[in-house]
């Protein structure tokens, strides 16, 4: 969170648009944070989008001229994204792909890490550490979420995820307390430098 990712997708659909193609921009429903039908960074660049509300519906929403389709929060279709991806590549559709790839409690993200390992290019950005300025791969929870623990599913796609600066704050590894979550962390966390 906080990386760009949006940003760097809107920067890429147009270029595309700049270069004559036709461009398809897509979101999950469950992010409407700004308002229905389209997406927009936090800085406040916008497009207009479709939403769906899984990944299989992608394909239908998308008009058979479209060259290039974007697919914004891509986390939250799940692991189905993948075969979605796979069969518009394998039919000459450029897709471009932006989500999360890890949990804010620091598990793998899927569908983001197995498909930046089918991609033919992947760009991994990051955010600055809220703590302390650093390069910030993490992202941690700063309000309650649900479940016994407080934290809810990171990995269960639900409205309670979708969230900004009030919900999640960057971090680097060494502020990243939510490693001692972790399933064999044994609430000593994760430091590596």
């Amino acid at each position: 969170m906080f990386a760009g990712k949006t940003e760097e997708l809107l920067r890429r659909v147009r270029r595309a648009q700049i270069a004559g193609r036709r461009v398809e921009v897509v979101h999950h429903a469950l992010d409407d944070r700004r308002g229905e039908g389209i997406v927009s960074s936090h800085s406040g660049l916008d497009i207009p989008s479709r939403a769906a509300t899984s990944a299989t519906e992608i394909l239908d929403l998308i008009d058979p001229a479209v060259e290039l389709v974007a697919v914004d929060e891509a986390q939250f279709f799940g692991p189905d994204l993948l075969d979605v991806v796979q069969h518009a590549a394998d039919t000459g559709l450029v897709m471009i792909v932006a989500g999360l790839d890890v949990t804010f409690d620091g598990r793998p993200f899927e569908p983001i890490p197995a498909l930046g390992a089918l991609a033919e290019r992947t760009d991994r950005l990051t955010a600055v550490c809220t703590v302390c300025g650093e390069d910030a791969p993490f992202h941690e929870r700063v309000v309650v979420g649900r479940g016994d623990d407080g934290r809810g599913d990171a990995l269960a796609a639900g409205a309670e995820h979708v969230g900004g600066v009030e919900s999640y704050q960057a971090r680097c590894r060494v502020h990243f307390s939510a490693a001692r979550w972790r399933v064999g962390a044994g609430g000593s966390g994760v430091t590596t430098r």
